[in-house]
């Protein structure tokens, strides 16, 4: 049920508004001036649908008329085990929820799909938008597939592709890398084991992504766009960041098990063509990220 205050607001529709992304993207646009809704049904803002169940994503769609809709919600663990639940929800599910925004009478003025930078596989350099995809893993895939997909709607409604590279901060899941490592120095762990340590990354903070989006919706729609950092730091060199901010060491072990095949060895974007569009981002390097979410265990509010 809408409150009061709500009534005179656009709605935004936040589908995985209760995850980690959903979580700031929520907060940004509220503080922006939106009703935010989403289709979890853990909250009054919140509706219990299914993405792969087409008839009640219709029905959901037809009841909030968003105006403007950020489409978080996916499986995006790319150890996930469950192949079919991977290309489900995130092309089928999406495809639903497209179905059901084109048959508005009046539909979103902007659509922003989280696509992701995994779908670039091996490729080593800057890596800008335009770089031909090369999928490594089911997640990858499911992405690059919901991009195609996606395009058959375009010309019915305004849609905006990000492709997110690494991000993190304070709330996300340990079993995510960077939140492990930072939890492991807060404990002062003695042992941690990880996978492939010869492994680079473009990490970014989420409140720069979150930034990123909200300020997406407000130019034209239409293009894609990497959501990066444009800086690239080595697993080794988390490590002793960490041991900088913690003032502690700890033994670092390969797992064979967690070393995924094909892994992605270098991800770093190039983030010229997103700052052309929405103007520089507030700047948070890796070590100040870090220490945030080594200071506060807890999700901020």
């Amino acid at each position: 049920m809408a409150s009061p205050s709500d009534i005179q607001r656009p709605v935004a529709l936040v589908t995985g508004v209760s995850g980690f992304t959903g979580h700031y993207v929520a907060a940004e646009l509220e503080r922006s001036g939106y009703a935010v809704r989403g289709l979890e049904g853990d909250d009054l803002r919140t509706e219990a649908v299914d993405l792969t169940d087409r008839n009640a994503v219709r029905g959901a769609v037809e009841r909030l008329q968003p105006r403007v809709v950020v489409h978080l919600a996916a499986i995006s663990f790319v150890a996930h085990g469950d192949a079919d639940a991977i290309y489900r929800v995130n092309v089928v599910g999406t495809r639903n929820l497209l179905e059901a925004l084109a048959a508005e009478p009046i539909g979103p003025s902007h659509v922003i799909l989280a696509s992701s930078a995994n779908i670039y596989g091996n490729v080593g350099g800057l890596i800008g938008e335009d770089v031909p995809p090369s999928p490594q893993n089911d997640y990858a895939v499911s992405k690059l597939a919901m991009e195609h997909m996606a395009r058959l709607w375009t010309d019915r409604i305004p849609i905006t592709i990000v492709r997110p590279f690494n991000y993190t901060g304070v709330g996300q899941s340990e079993k995510f890398l960077l939140p492990k490592i930072v939890s492991h120095f807060r404990h002062k762990a003695e042992l941690i084991e990880l996978g492939n340590l010869d492994v680079s990354r473009d990490f970014n903070d989420v409140r720069a992504v979150t930034t990123s989006y909200e300020r997406l919706l407000r130019v034209p729609a239409g293009q894609v766009f990497n959501i990066c950092s444009g800086h690239e730091y080595s697993l080794r060199g988390i490590i002793s960041m960490m041991e900088a901010i913690s003032g502690h060491r700890m033994e670092v072990c390969v797992n064979p098990d967690f070393v995924r095949p094909n892994e992605v060895k270098q991800l770093r974007g190039d983030p010229s063509r997103l700052a052309s569009a929405i103007g520089e981002l507030p700047a948070y390097a890796l070590a100040e990220t870090l220490r945030w979410m080594y200071e506060n265990p807890a999700r901020p509010d």
